[in-house]
């Protein structure tokens, strides 16, 4: 099966991009600079930021479907990111290698069928059997641990 790894638009997050600290903690945002440890991921790239990159920490609402599990959490955006990552086939480093990542299954109506937590190199294969079931439309990748958003994944 096909499937398509999406990060989100940067359009939203453009007019962030350059404010003062001052200005973005009037909008609840906080500016972070990465650091060498390379777990900055930014939604928009699905890459981690290199060290001594800025990125805004902001809330963002990731799972907007009027069902229960409506839902809305903290993400990184680099300030450098101008283009959505669209991956066929092929998962971003920071869902494929040591992290671990929660997934998500939902059907048309925002409704959760499934959900796992599993490791980077098991996330590919875990994906496409919650892909496989009948209902389920997509599934978002998360970070369980602080539970921050990571990805959508679509049949292709």
């Amino acid at each position: 099966m096909s499937y398509v790894v999406s990060g989100l638009d940067p359009a939203p997050f453009l007019p962030l991009f350059g404010l003062s600290d001052a200005a973005l903690a009037e909008q609840g945002v906080v500016r972070v600079i990465a650091g060498a440890d390379g777990y900055y991921p930014c939604r928009v790239t699905l890459a981690d930021a290199a060290p001594g990159q800025s990125l805004l920490l902001l809330n963002h609402e990731h799972q907007p479907a009027a069902s229960p599990y409506r839902a809305r959490h903290a993400i990184f955006v680099n300030e450098a990111a101008r283009e959505t990552c669209r991956l066929v086939d092929r998962m971003p480093d920071i869902l494929a290698t040591r992290r671990l990542i929660s997934l998500r299954a939902y059907d048309e109506a925002g409704m959760m069928l499934d959900g796992d937590v599993v490791t980077g190199p098991e996330v590919e294969a875990r994906c496409l059997r919650m892909l496989d079931l009948e209902d389920v439309v997509y599934v978002h990748a998360h970070n369980p641990g602080r539970g921050c958003y990571a990805a959508r994944i679509d049949r292709g």
